[in-house]
């Protein structure tokens, strides 16, 4: 492919670096992180076990607490004078999980971002709108740092300043759209309303921290006038965004595998799923140097895509990001994802895709109401028809009853994060 980025590997030349990887981390984690030390003496694994990439399974898992216990600086494995930034997830609540990072750290994850640009279609000419948060958060830098890496131009906004992003994108020609896809529809329907379309040079957009349903990508897809869209997967914990990206068929995420083992673990029993069943991504990295993961549960659903991927990139794939475990409501001992209510509105064409879930307790019975915006072009007379039978397939699909609300199109809150999906007000 004459790729200046992509890796193209054997099975047994990425099965080699990967047992290399994992051997190297291993040692690094007993020899200079106190944290990682005393898991292992628990487990009884030495680093000398780790002969084959089966004695990954001997090692412990590592968790979100574990991170948060550790705070300020977690996981540390090297000398605080080696550190050159650290990063910190988005969470809002409690003590945060901040990573640290050494240089060749973050030399290894401008590499991994400038893969996901190469992998997009992307060349030296494309102007590169990067429309995420900044600062604290990996977001921003990982999206900048990757594409000056990659030598395309950085237009580096960050998110909000509704008019300035509109204004870059027909002044300066942005042919490369960096957001939230929540953020990307808002950028979408503001350009339907102010007649800009064929102002825009958009070919392709990059869209992640958010899962969002086909119908919202076709929505995005069609007001930006776009060729292509892209789903980039990525956290804090791993690096940064940039850790595997959407190839051109769509067909599944290709995931740096050179940088990181993914496994794909029940979530209760931490026991390999089947092949193509989902489960919990678990991840250890092969050469982080500052906050190596050792088999880190990232709570994200997915499952592992073992054929050929039509697009001839021999890098492996998984799924998109189905949800996360810890996402999960109860209502009336039922659980219920997100997801699952997203895919049962996507099968009316009526509805568009956006929709909010609220939860309410009243007398100690939980009740659920969905809002889902009509899709622009539907007739107004049928929304009680409609929510009918919204409600009527809910309670087939979920074994739970919904209130169903139509609103008009615009009615929900638009955000230029992630979109707020479940209003839990139970208490």
């Amino acid at each position: 492919m004459g790729c200046r980025f992509l890796p193209e590997l054997t099975g047994d030349e990425l099965a080699d670096r990967q047992l290399a990887g994992l051997q190297w981390t291993v040692a690094h984690c007993h020899a200079n992180s106190p944290f990682y030390r005393e898991r292992f003496k628990e487990a009884g694994v030495e680093p000398g076990d780790i002969t084959s990439l089966d004695d990954l399974r001997r090692l412990p898992v590592t968790t979100a607490d574990h991170l948060k216990d550790g705070y300020p600086l977690p996981l540390l494995a090297v000398d605080e004078s080696e550190v050159v930034r650290i990063h910190s997830s988005s969470g809002t609540t409690g003590k945060r999980k901040i990573l640290a990072y050494t240089q060749n750290d973050v030399d290894l994850w401008k590499d991994m971002m400038a893969r996901c640009y190469e992998l997009a279609g992307c060349d030296r000419l494309d102007r590169v709108q990067i429309c995420v948060g900044y600062g604290l958060w990996t977001a921003g830098a990982g999206f900048q740092l990757g594409c000056e890496r990659f030598g395309a131009m950085a237009l580096p906004v960050g998110p909000g300043m509704l008019d300035i992003q509109i204004q870059l994108l027909t002044d300066l020609g942005a042919t490369t759209l960096c957001s939230t896809a929540s953020m990307a529809l808002l950028m979408a329907e503001e350009v339907e309303k102010r007649g800009l379309r064929d102002n825009l040079r958009l070919k392709r957009g990059i869209f992640g921290a958010e899962t969002h349903t086909p119908k919202m990508r076709a929505r995005f897809e069609e007001l930006l006038d776009l060729e292509h869209s892209f789903d980039i997967v990525g956290m804090t914990e791993l690096y940064g965004p940039g850790t595997g990206l959407e190839c051109q068929a769509h067909e599944g995420v290709h995931y740096w595998a050179d940088r990181y083992i993914l496994e794909i673990l029940d979530p209760d029993t931490l026991e390999p799923v089947e092949p193509g069943e989902i489960g919990e991504m678990v991840v250890t990295t092969l050469s982080k140097e500052a906050s190596p993961l050792v088999r880190y549960r990232t709570r994200d659903l997915t499952r592992l895509l073992p054929e050929p991927c039509p697009c001839g990139l021999s890098v492996p794939r998984h799924d998109k990001i189905l949800g996360r475990s810890d996402d999960m409501i109860i209502v009336r001992g039922v659980n219920i994802y997100p997801g699952q209510i997203a895919e049962i509105l996507g099968g009316f064409p009526e509805l568009s895709s956006e929709y909010q879930v609220h939860l309410t307790r009243v007398t100690g019975k939980d009740f659920m109401t969905v809002s889902v915006e009509r899709a622009p072009e539907a007739a107004s007379g049928g929304d009680e028809a409609m929510a009918s039978a919204v409600a009527a397939s809910m309670q087939r699909h979920l074994l739970v009853s919904a209130k169903v609300e139509i609103k008009d199109p615009g009615d929900l809150p638009r955000t230029f994060a992630k979109t707020k999906r479940v209003i839990d007000d139970r208490g």
